[in-house]
């Protein structure tokens, strides 16, 4: 099939985090084609989807240079495009066979959910570490408010930075050398800065260390923010939390999260819209 545009995490067309998304029917081409078709494309991944019966689909992730495991916002993605197309219908679950394992998939309320792996437990940030993490955006440690930087980690490491107010973060000035040197040291992604307002948590995600100086929607760092929040006693278990991401770049993303408890295992969802490109 000819491979479509949809922006994931995004109800409307350019906001959000876009990704090439294609369905084939018998079998999926052959490694070079898909990467040439993904180079193509030209977006962070374009998904490659084979539906292997009953509620199970394979899919590979490209980038326009190499195969990658599994990515968050491309499998939102596929399934809002598979949900348009009647692929996959609301109410049901799903699994998507990845190179990174079979993730368990939810179609609810419009939205397509995903899991996250179980959060490790967080792990605050030293003081030196704290004044280079500051120092890294132009910002003092009273700009942190009360909270405390730590390292959540729900799939992938990232720095957790707290900022009181939203003009604090529309205002960062962040040094993506020293971003990248930080995140080294630590062995994190990246950083995802946050401030709790009245709407929502509103985000900003730099992994200057990958190449990606800023990310409009970035799932897995919603589910570790997700978790610090809850162990901050900020989020509650079995409520919809509202994440707002993008809006500096222009394309405002609208990430949501579910968190439940079973006994002592965490369960973390990530969901969200996708708009498929006309």
């Amino acid at each position: 099939m000819h491979p479509v545009t949809v922006d994931a995490f995004s109800s409307v067309p350019f906001g959000g985090n876009p990704a090439g998304v294609a369905v084939f029917d018998d079998k999926l081409p052959e490694e070079a084609e898909m990467r040439r078709i993904a180079a193509k494309m030209g977006y962070s991944e374009t998904a490659f989807i084979l539906p292997l019966g009953g509620n199970r689909f394979r899919i590979r992730y490209f980038t326009p240079v190499e195969e990658v495991p599994l990515c968050g916002h491309a499998t939102v993605g596929s399934f809002a495009y598979m949900l348009k197309t009647g692929l996959v219908r609301e109410g049901e679950s799903y699994v998507a066979q990845t190179g990174a394992g079979d993730i368990n998939v939810d179609i609810a309320d419009g939205l397509v959910w995903l899991d996250m792996a179980e959060p490790k437990p967080l792990a605050f940030l030293n003081d030196t570490d704290s004044a280079a993490l500051a120092a890294a955006y132009g910002i003092s440690a009273a700009d942190m408010g009360k909270l405390k930087p730590a390292i959540s980690n729900s799939g992938l490491a990232d720095i957790m930075l707290p900022l009181k107010g939203a003009e604090v973060l529309a205002d960062l000035k962040p040094d993506m050398d020293a971003i990248a040197k930080l995140s080294k040291k630590l062995d994190v992604t990246g950083v995802h800065a946050f401030t709790i307002e009245k709407d929502a948590l509103h985000c900003r995600n730099f992994a200057p260390l990958y190449g990606i100086d800023e990310e409009a929607a970035t799932g897995t760092s919603t589910g570790a923010l997700t978790y610090y929040l809850y162990k901050h006693d900020i989020i509650k278990p079995n409520e919809t939390n509202l994440f707002i991401q993008g809006e500096a770049m222009g394309k405002p993303s609208r990430i949501y999260s579910r968190l439940s408890i079973n006994g002592e295992s965490v369960r973390i969802r990530v969901g969200g819209s996708g708009c498929v490109r006309e």
